[in-house]
């Protein structure tokens, strides 16, 4: 019996084995869809600390809620480890690891290169690798499977792609907070770096997601995921851009958008706000863009977008600069609490946050700067912030102390009338206030 036909009679079984490299906010919820299928689950991951949350029946991430980890931490069918020598163990792995921005804004692989040499050392006949991580076409046939190779132990037997192991690409299509879909009714692409690859990723999929779309190759489900993120990253720039010129013209586009949105076709709303934040939509134009001028065909709308996004932290600062002058006062000494660390409502997803550059903005011109988020207690160290800050209280007393209120994330638990009522001035990025009572001369749209 052919290796593919031994995988694919043995996907059909309980005693099939699914590994997931990376159990963040792409992987815990693939593990949890999984597992909830009847196979057994080993997770994989650098940190330890996630490890040791797991075995409590804790979950790290907040926004996901506990029973979904008390599910994993109380099943025979789930462990979680920091030993990458298990890789041996399942008859699939799917790499589900960060794909961050360089310091000069290029793609960083080396997350899915190290996964891939770490699975090339142990590497078995008949196992399936999928790559998840959003990234540029190309990066699971010419990234990828070489770093996998590469790493083949000197002596070790040769194994040919698409006979006696299979790789394929499938992105992960996760939005945090979002309560209309869920990893197993969000529709999946797959499409294998060969025929057979393709199909036994498509047959994997089919066992814990509702619906699975097989594409004809890995570059194109590659493309097809960066596709979906660019879209928004440049429709955002759109609205974004407008709502400088608008506001200049005294137009509030706000609602210049939601009367828009009563057109029944040919138009979908899109919303400004102080900059992008979460792991995809800030990113993966970046990542286009770079491979794009690798074959010589530089993206340059693309690449506007990505600069008119990136510069709204820096209108927020002026707008707030301007409005403090209008009450002459001065951005250097000012108390500023900016709300909301997140980088999107009700969540405590930090990734890419945009809070973060305003608060280094506000700071670096001299004011004095706290943040308030219910949902995150306080700063980690990230790849490129280390703020070192804790949520302060927020009240009445405390909010008349400050010179100025930013509105960064909208979170629903805010009580934006007590805000507006108890602010002597409110920077609003997020259109937060516009239900409040009584008066709003203090209120600054940005």
């Amino acid at each position: 019996m052919s290796q593919f036909e031994a995988h694919k009679q043995k996907l059909s079984t309980d005693n099939y084995v699914v590994g997931i490299i990376g159990l963040g906010y792409v992987g815990l919820p693939l593990a949890h869809a999984f597992h909830q299928s009847g196979v057994r689950v080993l997770g994989f991951d650098i940190d330890p600390y996630k490890i040791e949350c797991l075995a409590r029946g804790e979950n790290y991430l907040k926004h996901l809620g506990s029973e979904m980890v008390t599910a994993l931490s109380g099943s025979k069918r789930f462990e979680a480890t920091t030993d990458f020598s298990r890789l041996a163990e399942p008859d699939a792995i799917l790499i589900c690891v960060p794909t961050p921005l360089g310091t000069h804004r290029e793609p960083d692989l080396s997350y899915v290169v190290n996964s891939g040499r770490d699975i090339g050392r142990t590497l078995r006949r008949g196992q399936l690798i999928v790559l998840e991580s959003t990234t540029y076409p190309g990066t699971t046939r010419g990234d990828l499977l070489p770093a996998m190779l590469a790493a083949r132990p000197s002596g070790a037997e040769k194994l040919e792609l698409g006979k006696d192991f299979f790789v394929a690409f499938s992105p992960e299509r996760e939005d945090p907070g979002r309560k209309t879909h869920n990893t197993k009714s969000t529709p999946k692409l797959t499409g294998g770096l060969d025929a057979a690859s393709g199909e036994l990723s498509a047959l994997l999929y089919q066992r814990a997601i509702e619906k699975v779309i097989h594409v004809s190759t890995a570059e194109v489900a590659e493309a097809a995921k960066i596709l979906e993120n660019t879209f928004r990253a440049v429709n955002i720039a759109m609205v974004n851009e407008l709502k400088v010129l608008l506001t200049e013209m005294g137009i509030d586009v706000w609602e210049v958008i939601d009367a828009a949105a009563t057109k029944p076709f040919g138009f979908m709303p899109f919303y400004p706000g102080p900059g992008l934040g979460g792991h995809c939509i800030p990113i993966d134009p970046f990542y286009l863009t770079w491979k794009a001028r690798e074959v010589g065909k530089p993206t340059r709308f693309i690449e506007l977008a990505g600069e008119i996004n990136h510069t709204m932290p820096d209108y927020v600062v002026s707008r707030t600069v301007s409005a403090l002058n209008d009450r002459s006062k001065s951005l250097r000494g000012s108390r500023i609490l900016v709300l909301g660390l997140a980088y999107k409502p009700d969540i405590d997803d930090v990734r890419e946050s945009p809070s973060f550059e305003l608060i280094e903005k506000y700071s670096d011109l001299g004011a004095h700067v706290d943040y308030n988020d219910p949902l995150v207690a306080h700063t980690r160290r990230m790849r490129r912030h280390d703020l070192k800050m804790h949520s302060v209280p927020l009240s009445a007393e405390s909010l008349a102390s400050y010179d100025a209120v930013v509105v960064s994330t909208n979170h629903s638990s805010y009580d934006w009338q007590m805000i507006a009522d108890n602010s002597k001035l409110i920077i609003d990025s997020r259109n937060a206030m516009r239900r409040i009572k009584g008066k709003r001369d203090h209120i600054v749209s940005a």
